[in-house]
């Protein structure tokens, strides 16, 4: 604001001319506004203070206009000109501060009303998503064996190039992906076509793909990279191939893929709606601060009622009490799963590792439970009913 637009108030430095008298001004009238500036008493430094012309009045007058003067003298406005603390007339009140709450916010009735618990995420994308992928996981598990084995394979390349991409972007830990992602469909197949065997060689071959692949690079992080590109080779892929192992199984192959399927479903369902209804314990608040102990119990009970249905009804010489042990043994290694991958993205400082399914993130985001269970799930497979 400039210095034109500040009125005049009383006793401000300025005097009216001798035939209006001390007398106007003493009675809250303010005089004539002057052509220049109006400067305070005393306060303006780099300006020189104007002289008091004293009026009629004489002493009396002077030293009462002396005492007002020196009454509003010393605020300033930040910038150099002098400002008012009290109001601009005699006859005003002066305004008083808006109160404030302690936190220095606005308060108003909406911001005090409690909050609705909110699911976290967009539900309606997130069941859609979810009710096409079913769909199309159950058509080729049904319809064409090898087809599925195709799906697994597709989801396996995703992931590692979900998983190497976010370890280039915040690690800068370059993963060769050329050589997992070949060696990860080879080894689906290879657990399809020659079991658990052909998967064990599948393994040790990507490894040593990826061992030289980085070969080609600077030597700089090399130990680095392989690590992770190893780590990457076993966590996606190797895991995934349990579950073209129970495919394999020519009795109820698909019946038994559609069980570990159900029980992995249900036990993330679980967790999440007992969870979020009722939960109030953390389980790992370091890790994965969303996840409570109330939801825990909640995916054991839905997982182990769902295992107990599956084993009696779907597999072949199962038995209601193995359903219940399969489902508590899915419960923990999913609820491991998921925490496991909570671990890797806080490392790398990520929320989801992709933005590929609306409502649930990046494949990853929906293997990470599912990757852990398949061993778990195989192996009590052939402990109770056999391989098949």
């Amino acid at each position: 604001m400039n210095e034109s637009s500040w009125g005049a108030p009383p006793g401000a430095g300025q005097w009216g001319p001798p035939d209006h008298g001390p007398a106007s001004s003493l009675r809250g009238v303010a005089p004539p506004v002057p052509a220049g500036p109006v400067y305070d008493w005393g306060d303006a430094a780099q300006t020189r203070p104007m002289p008091l012309v004293p009026g009629p009045g004489g002493h009396q007058d002077d030293d009462r206009e002396h005492r007002d003067i020196r009454e509003n003298r010393d605020h300033l406005d930040g910038r150099g000109a002098a400002r008012l603390s009290g109001p601009l007339f005699r006859d005003e009140k002066p305004q008083e501060p808006m109160p404030t709450s302690r936190s220095g916010s606005d308060s108003s009735p909406d911001s005090e009303k409690p909050k609705k618990k909110s699911a976290g995420r967009n539900l309606r994308a997130a069941i859609g998503v979810g009710v096409g992928l079913g769909v199309i996981i159950v058509a080729s598990l049904f319809v064409y064996k090898p087809v599925f084995i195709g799906v697994i394979a597709i989801a396996v390349v995703v992931g590692l190039w979900e998983l190497t991409s976010r370890l280039a972007e915040r690690k800068d830990i370059k993963v060769p992906l050329v050589p997992l992602a070949v060696g990860g469909t080879a080894m689906v197949v290879a657990g399809y076509v020659r079991g658990a065997e052909g998967a064990w060689v599948a393994m040790a071959l990507t490894a040593l793909a990826v061992l030289v692949w980085r070969m080609t690079e600077a030597p700089e992080n090399y130990l680095r990279d392989v690590t992770a590109g190893v780590f990457a080779a076993f966590y996606v892929p190797f895991l995934a191939t349990f579950v073209a192992l129970m495919l394999a199984a020519e009795a109820d192959g698909a019946l038994r893929v559609l069980t570990f399927l159900l029980l992995t479903v249900v036990s993330d369902t679980g967790a999440y709606a007992v969870g979020w209804r009722f939960g109030k314990h953390k389980l790992a608040p370091r890790i994965s601060p969303g996840k409570t102990r109330e939801g825990l119990v909640g995916a054991v009970l839905f997982a182990m009622v769902a295992g107990a249905l599956c084993m009696e009804f779907l597999i072949a010489h199962g038995a209601w009490w193995q359903g219940l042990l399969l489902g508590l043994a899915v419960a923990a290694s999913a609820t491991l799963g998921d925490l496991g991958e909570s671990m890797i993205k806080r490392d790398l400082g990520i929320k989801d590792m992709g933005t590929l399914l609306p409502g649930h993130g990046g494949i990853m985001d929906r293997l990470d439970s599912l990757l852990p269970t398949a061993p778990v799930v195989w192996l009590l497979f052939v402990v109770f009913v056999g391989s098949g």
